[in-house]
């Protein structure tokens, strides 16, 4: 149950993107704000296209698409890519005034919950996580995220698969982030074992891991299974220190993704976290328990 103290949106609890697979908060549908925007530029592709008196089906053959495709555009239920845009403008002699839509689009290509997380991690200072079934999203290799997504039930289309997976690689863009900010992980032992995708993906997803570890202003940390003393049972969560001094917390369980700010509770999910970093092995002891593992797959 949401507190007083959890940020919302139109009175009900924020929800934000979760590291899983099955998740409500994972909706990739476009009922945000990015509806408006698609619709918008569906519209303006439409006019263009009539002005010039060709039909959709002479469009699609211009631009190299399918009508179905085109129409769809048109209709606000599919959106654009970047360079579907550009070759528009040009064909229909916009001078422009499609192109300049690019940036709108490049926005409303993810879902709000993504635009939001990604949001609060640029801002942060400090990233603290630890991840108990996956791998956390911000390693993920492009690979392992299809993998992933596609186990999804009820699952994604196509089309929605690829949208989550285009925004789930944009958030990993907080590794160039300069000033860096520190970002700390602890990823649970079984889920650097288990083979999401196969042998091959989790190979190159280990591969993927060894290479952030390297970065200065990333600890990667293991919590094998072999340990007694756990204190993150309850599950995943996430700390984020934010540049005006705010710290909040996330977690997530099956069908919700809640973003925390109540004091008390932020309190409890640092010290959680605190001591599992104690309990888990060494940040150098972990890169050479993942090289071991890679040395398995």
């Amino acid at each position: 149950m949401a507190t007083d103290g959890d940020r919302t949106e139109g009175g009900k609890p924020a929800n934000f993107l979760t590291d899983g697979a099955d998740s409500a908060a994972l909706d990739p549908g476009l009922e945000d704000d990015s509806t408006a925007v698609v619709r918008a530029v569906g519209r303006q592709i439409k006019a263009w296209r009539e002005a010039a008196g060709l039909r959709q089906t002479d469009l699609g053959l211009a631009l190299g698409y399918g009508e179905a495709l085109i129409s769809a555009i048109e209709r606000g239920r599919r959106i654009p890519r970047l360079e579907l845009l550009d070759k528009a403008d040009e064909v229909l002699g916009a001078d422009g005034k499609i192109a300049v839509m690019k940036e709108d689009i490049a926005q409303a290509r993810y879902p709000k919950k993504v635009r939001d997380l990604a949001r609060l991690e640029a801002e942060a200072v400090e990233l603290g996580a630890y991840d108990t079934m996956v791998v956390h999203g911000l390693f993920q290799t492009e690979e392992y995220a299809r993998a992933l997504f596609r186990l999804r039930r009820p699952a994604y289309t196509e089309d929605e698969l690829a949208r989550l997976v285009e925004a789930r690689m944009a958030r990993q863009s907080i590794f160039d982030l300069r000033p860096a900010p520190l970002l700390t992980f602890v990823q649970e032992e079984v889920s650097l074992r288990r083979p999401i995708g196969g042998r091959m993906v989790l190979r190159r997803q280990l591969e993927r891991i060894l290479e952030i570890g390297q970065l200065r202003h990333v600890v990667i940390q293991v919590m094998p299974t072999s340990c007694e003393d756990h204190a993150g049972l309850a599950g995943s969560l996430q700390v984020l220190k934010l540049k005006d001094g705010t710290t909040i917390g996330h977690n997530e369980v099956q069908l919700a993704s809640r973003l925390i700010s109540a004091p008390k509770e932020v309190q409890v999910l640092e010290m959680r976290y605190g001591m599992l970093r104690a309990q888990a092995l060494t940040p150098r002891e972990s890169l050479a328990f993942i090289e071991k593992l890679l040395g398995e797959v």
